[in-house]
């Protein structure tokens, strides 16, 4: 069935209102009629089987039928803190990370990023980039939305990193210890975790060293050098793997 996310204010008394972008494509995309079942979805990790009653214009209706644990969701929380790339890597990121179980994205900026600074990034990018996160999560079967962080300074990212239980930075420097050495020293598992993937040309030696002097690992990826985009996708579905 096709899943949405809809606010609390819209799932009330048994009934469920979808309006807008998901009242189009339920009416003119989907074509689905009165009786047709949906997913909708509130964001708390629920799911709600719903008969459509009513499709207009504007909104369509639905009746609730049932609510269940959403089971899309990983044990393991993933924080991406992803360096802000080209339009197209960076949304492709934010839609194949988020269909592959990360939690939270953070934009970062670094010395190498294309943006230099992070209040340039405006409020229609963060909304479209917000889009694309929520359709991911519907399509990929997701109980919750990824949060979304503002874009923050290298800096400011680093100061978090106590927060988390196990911290690792994407670099191909001789000495960096692979994923599973990483996740698998020490116990219990970790269960937040924070993962740091760099721009184009990667972080510089200095970014590097700042962040393991914050309490990150430096993490190898394999033999081969993997374009950033590539690297976030294969390093956050490999934690997952391991942990789960």
């Amino acid at each position: 069935m096709h899943r949405f996310f809809v606010s609390g204010e819209n799932l009330h008394g048994g009934q469920v209102v979808l309006s807008g972008r998901q009242a189009h494509q339920i009416r003119n995309v989907l074509r689905m009629t009165p009786g047709d079942q949906i997913i909708v979805l509130d964001n708390t990790g629920y799911e709600y089987v719903a008969a459509i009653t009513d499709v207009a214009r504007q909104r369509v209706v639905g009746r609730v039928m049932d609510k269940q644990p959403a089971q899309g969701e990983p044990r393991t929380q993933i924080t991406l803190y992803q360096s802000i790339l080209a339009r197209e890597k960076f949304e492709w990121v934010l839609q194949k990370c988020t269909e592959v179980g990360v939690t939270r994205f953070v934009p970062v900026v670094t010395q190498r990023s294309i943006v230099r600074r992070a209040d340039t990034i405006t409020p229609h990018r963060l909304a479209r980039w917000k889009g694309i996160v929520t359709e991911a999560a519907e399509q990929s079967g997701r109980g919750r939305i990824p949060q979304l962080e503002r874009p923050v300074k290298f800096a400011d990212a680093l100061a978090g990193l106590s927060a988390f239980d196990r911290c690792l930075i994407a670099s191909p420097q001789a000495g960096s210890r692979t994923l599973r050495e990483l996740l698998q020293a020490g116990r219990p598992a970790p269960a937040g975790i924070a993962l740091l993937i760099g721009p184009e040309g990667g972080f510089s030696d200095e970014e590097v060293a700042a962040a393991c002097e914050k309490g990150a690992a430096a993490v190898n990826l394999g033999k081969r050098i993997l374009r950033t985009e590539t690297a976030a996708v294969v390093a956050c579905a490999l934690i997952l793997y391991e942990m789960e």
